[in-house]
This record gives structure tokens, C-alpha cells and sequence, in this order.
């Protein structure tokens, strides 16, 4: 099969996927307790104030009327009016999802450099002190919440050896670049403000850290399991046979085939990320989508809470689509027995 026709392929079920989690949201959202005009008005608020909210946001007719509305004004990027922020819910998105994703790039990075390093480190000295060490630090990463690690990184890097900063994304005296992307470091990149960059760069290591810490604990497990398992095939005693050195065989012929659980995962880790890292973006006072979405949720405020869980099934679904592609890239039986299935 070809790389076109399986991207196709998958886009279109990828579509299907998102109008029904649309569908499935968008119930989700209307069912909860409370009504909406009236949370997001208080309880001060004149009757007639809270009929015209309602009306203005369809709430009085059934939900499938209610649906349609939402559905053709999500296809044109309209998510309406945030009862929270009294902005446009797109704006908001704007403005906060490349906060987040900066984020989790960066904690991508960090899980996938330090879990497979990790993982290799323990595969190859297997039953050696270095192995339990490796594995003692996993299995403590895996238990411990991401907002631990980050209350134990402000207190220790942030107050007592002041190495990083620990609230926002830019440093008082840092004039911010010019927004293009609303990623600062990128933004900061595009305008040739080496400056800007470096110092967003240091807000972002302890957040991005806090957050990779699970995930670097889980990919480490992971890759040492399935590298482990994989030094017992034959290919790997062949490669030995022939006098192929070891730093060869475990580089060339074992690490690639052993990172397709790893990749599988990762993926889906740093896609999960984007969701979970309210609290982490809340102690470090991270402007980000999770932290926006929590806070809607709060405030049942419908629309960017529909809208909030839509990006992230976007986030989700484009993800997969990219894992399938690099283990198809990794292990090319996969793109055989495709072609072969057609």
C-alpha cells in the first residue's frame, strides 16, 4: 500500500471518528447538572438575562437542533461566545493551545531522549546493578503524579538552588517577540531574539520535565522489556556469530525493531499530555489549554468545554495517524501485510 492511499485512508476514518466524539461530547456536555446561562451569570443575575442566554445559545430547543447549530458552526472554526472569558471560544483556543503544545513537545522530547536512553541503558547491562537502578527508577516514576514532580522541582530548583524559573513563560525584564505561531520559542526563533528564546526555554524545562517524568519512567520500561526480548531472537545470535561487534548489534539490528511498542506509546503519551496537565500548568501558572478546559468544565461553560475536548481528539487522532506511519517506517512487514490485505 502506498503512503498516499494509507494517509487517505486513515483521514477518512479519522473524520468519522471525530463526528462521533462530536456527537458524544456535545450530549455529554448538555446532560450535566446545573444550567448553564445561569452558572455562567451567577445567581444575582435577572431572570430575563438568563432566558436571553438560553436563547441565544439555542438551549431551549431539542438537542438535535441544539447539534446541528454547534456542528455547523464548529466546521467553520465558530465555537461561540466562552460564558467564562466573554471571548470568542476560538480566540481563546488561539491563544492557549500553543502554550500547551510548546509544552509538550518539549516533554515529548524529554520522554523520548531519557525513556529510550533509559530503557537501552538497562537492556544492556540486563541483571546488573545499572538494570536495577534503571528499574527502580521507573517503577517510581510510573506511581508518582506529574504534579508531584512538579511541586519538587519548584521547591528545589526553582527557591533553593534557583537554577529555573517557576511562574510563566517569559521573565519580567524579557520583552516578548512578535506573536506569529504563539509559540514563544518559535516566535522568538522567527524574530532573531536569541535572548527571548533562551529565557523561555528555561520556563519551560521544569514543566515540561514534571511532565515527561511518567512517561520517560513508562517508554524506559518499554524499550528494556522489548529489547530484552528481542536479544533472544535469531537474528540477533547471527549478527553475534559473525563477530559483528556488540555496540553494532544492539544499535543497528536491535533498537529498531524494539521501538515499536515504544513509539506506539510515546505517542499516545504526549497526546494525553495535552489533557492532563492542568495541574501541572496551574503550579507554574502555564496559560495552557488543560488549565482553560479544567476551568471551563468548572463553570459548565458549554461551548469551550465542547470545543476543548474536540482539539484534543484532533490532537489524538493526528497523533495515531503519525505513529502509524514512523512503526510502518521502523518495521516494513507492517506495510506488507497491508498490501497484501488489499
Amino acid at each position: 500500500m502506498s503512503l498516499g492511499r494509507f494517509l487517505v485512508r486513515r483521514i477518512v476514518h479519522s473524520i468519522f471518528v471525530l463526528l462521533g466524539l462530536s456527537i458524544v461530547i456535545f450530549v455529554i456536555a448538555r446532560v450535566m447538572p446545573g444550567d448553564p446561562a445561569r452558572m455562567a451569570l451567577g445567581a444575582r443575575a435577572p431572570q430575563w438575562v438568563v432566558d436571553r442566554v438560553r436563547e441565544q445559545m439555542h438551549l431551549n430547543e431539542p438537542l438535535t437542533v441544539q447539534y446541528v447549530y454547534w456542528l455547523r458552526g464548529a466546521l467553520r472554526a465558530d465555537f461561540g461566545l466562552s460564558l467564562v472569558t466573554q471571548r470568542p471560544v476560538t480566540a481563546d483556543i488561539q491563544e492557549f493551545f500553543p502554550a500547551s503544545l510548546e509544552l509538550v513537545l518539549l516533554a515529548g522530547l524529554f520522554s523520548a531522549v531519557g525513556g529510550i536512553g533509559l530503557g537501552v541503558l538497562s537492556a544492556r547491562y540486563k541483571d546488573t546493578w545499572i538494570d536495577n537502578v534503571v528499574r527502580v527508577i521507573s517503577y517510581a516514576g510510573i506511581v508518582t503524579p506529574s504534579f508531584i514532580f512538579a511541586i519538587l522541582f519548584v521547591l528545589l530548583f526553582g527557591f533553593v538552588l534557583k537554577w529555573f524559573p517557576v511562574i510563566g513563560r517569559l521573565s519580567e525584564h524579557t520583552v516578548a517577540p512578535p506573536t506569529v505561531t504563539g509559540m514563544v520559542t518559535v516566535d522568538a526563533l522567527l524574530a532573531g531574539r536569541l535572548d527571548a528564546f533562551a529565557d523561555a526555554l528555561r520556563h519551560m524545562v521544569l514543566p515540561a520535565l514534571a511532565l515527561a517524568m511518567g512517561s520517560i519512567a513508562q517508554e524506559a520500561r518499554i524499550t528494556r522489556s522489548s529489547m530484552a526480548d528481542n536479544l533472544g531472537k535469531d537474528y540477533i545470535a547471527a549478527a553475534r556469530a559473525l563477530g559483528i561487534s556488540e555496540r553494532v548489534v544492539m544499535g543497528r539490528f536491535l533498537l529498531k525493531p524494539s521501538l515499536i511498542p515504544t513509539v506506539s506509546i510515546l505517542g499516545l503519551d504526549i497526546a494525553a499530555t495535552l489533557g492532563v496537565a492542568f495541574l501541572v500548568e496551574l503550579i507554574f501558572n502555564w496559560p495552557g489549554l488543560a488549565r482553560y478546559g479544567m476551568t471551563s468544565m468548572l463553570h459548565k461553560d458549554l461551548n469551550a468545554i465542547s470545543a476543548v475536548i474536540l482539539v484534543l481528539g484532533v490532537a489524538f487522532v493526528t497523533v495515531n495517524i503519525l505513529v502509524d506511519i514512523i512503526v510502518a517506517y521502523l518495521d516494513p512487514r507492517i506495510r506488507l501485510r497491508a498490501a497484501r490485505s488489499e
